[in-house]
């Protein structure tokens, strides 16, 4: 009984400590955020190593091309030119330049803008606080912003601004920021960003938020200096808010602003007349309105797809060179996942969303060729160091044949003395060693060039991505 009750001691007591442990975490880092980037860090710098390991030519496994579990061929639809993939830009943050996220209701915005204040590698580091909405965003030795987001500036041009509103507030809005002085320097660089969803999955992840009372009635919508009137731009609902709706309410509302939403948030409204709907046809008007989205989703310095977190933090790395403290995780567990809805209604969503379909199938092809182009750019890199490095080599041992490459290759069996063989002359000697020792510096120039084939075929077998 002693010896039971002894270890029941033991237990509670280590109970006790687990308990208190949990209790300090909460305490000085109470946000998951917090608590899951110090724990991801390590992971962060394994995959780093990992993908060393795989440009030195190590046979470490690809995490980008099976991030969605499909390994299904990429086939390019779209013709792109060489300034839409090559999107590396010198963003210089300790210059004007500005990030500019453009944030699109649903598409997992939040998780990516707090990663931007919260898990980039910066020599200043963004100053985030505990029941803070923001962060201080500083540039290295000065008091100025380098980021406009939700969670750095808070909704300073409006709830969800969306392109048109953005590119019209924005640079006023950090003009009226700056002092006398700091309106002498150069003009900012303005970079925009966002990130795009799959349309149907998206828009049920819209509909539950506004089934839970989500509104977004603070949003302005801003156009051509104005606000829409109420007869441009109609309520969906009559009370407050439309808590409890059903899917059907939601999707048989013509005014619903969930429907394109995506592709109304990246075009240029100005173009058709903002929410005037009388100056031309729908098909016209939603026709305009596609290849504007298109147009500046394709000139925006970065975009990234909620579907592909770990190309998406890839290819933002690539484009700003600035690096995550902690790798992107695949979340598929979101209250849209957990909707049941059947393939006809699923059909009936993809056409109230044509729009957003089309949009979405370009952005997604240019996203996957930007990626493409990336990574080959990369092995290219790669490959030319591992070049320069072996003609360094190649030289240091030309160097050191030429002054004891007689002496090394020289043939340390004489050959067979018989009545066939006479005696070799002295002439006949040298000029055999000559040969032997030109025809052993040949072969070795082979080998590296044998090498260097070899290389260069695995980094194109390397190169066959599989996609989604």
């Amino acid at each position: 009984m002693d010896e039971k009750s002894h270890y029941s001691r033991l237990l509670i007591a280590l109970l006790m400590v687990l308990c208190f442990g949990v209790i300090v975490l909460q305490y000085i880092c109470p946000t998951s955020d917090c608590q899951l980037l110090h724990l991801a860090s390590l992971s962060s710098r394994l995959g780093s190593r990992a993908r060393g390991d795989r440009v030195n030519g190590a046979g470490a496994g690809d995490p980008y091309s099976s991030e969605d579990g499909a390994l299904v061929r990429f086939v390019p639809r779209f013709n792109f030119t060489t300034k839409d993939l090559d999107r590396a830009v010198d963003f210089n943050i300790k210059g004007n330049d500005v990030i500019v996220f453009l944030h699109i209701q649903k598409t997992g915005g939040t998780t990516f803008g707090r990663h931007l204040v919260r898990n980039i590698q910066l020599e200043r580091p963004c100053e985030c606080h505990a029941g803070q909405k923001k962060c201080t965003c500083y540039r290295p030795g000065k008091r100025d912003t380098w980021l406009f987001s939700r969670f750095s500036t808070g909704w300073s041009c409006g709830l969800h601004a969306d392109w048109t509103e953005l590119t019209s507030c924005v640079p006023s809005f950090m003009g009226n920021r700056e002092s006398q002085e700091r309106r002498r320097t150069p003009s900012r660089n303005y970079y925009y960003i966002t990130i795009l969803r799959d349309p149907v999955w998206r828009y049920l992840s819209e509909w539950r938020h506004v089934q839970r009372g989500a509104t977004w009635k603070a949003s302005k919508h801003m156009c051509d200096g104005r606000l829409p009137t109420l007869s441009e731009l109609p309520n969906c609902y009559s009370g407050d808010d439309w808590s409890g709706c059903s899917l059907e309410e939601f999707m048989v509302c013509p005014y619903n602003l969930a429907n394109n939403r995506q592709t109304r948030m990246l075009a240029d409204l100005s173009l058709v007349g903002c929410y005037n709907l009388s100056i031309m046809n729908e098909s016209q008007r939603w026709a305009m309105l596609l290849e504007s989205a298109k147009r500046n989703l394709r000139n925006m310095a970065f975009f990234g797809l909620t579907e592909y977190q770990r190309k998406t933090q890839y290819l933002f790395e690539h484009t700003f060179r600035l690096s995550f403290i902690a790798p992107f995780t695949q979340l598929n567990g979101t209250r849209a996942a957990s909707v049941e809805v059947e393939p006809e209604t699923q059909r009936r969503i993809r056409e109230l969303n044509q729009w957003d379909v089309e949009l979405y199938e370009y952005a997604r092809d240019l996203f996957l060729q930007r990626f493409q182009y990336a990574r080959q750019q990369e092995r290219r890199e790669a490959r030319q160091r591992r070049l320069e490095e072996r003609r360094k080599l190649r030289a240091k041992v030309k160097s050191w044949w030429g002054v004891t490459g007689k002496t090394v290759f020289k043939p340390t069996k004489e050959p067979p003395m018989t009545e066939q063989s006479p005696i070799f002359s002295e002439e006949k000697q040298t000029d055999a060693g000559q040969t032997l020792e030109s025809e052993t510096e040949g072969q070795v120039e082979d080998n590296w060039l044998v090498e260097d084939d070899r290389e260069t075929i695995l980094d194109y077998l390397e190169n066959v991505e599989q996609w989604r």
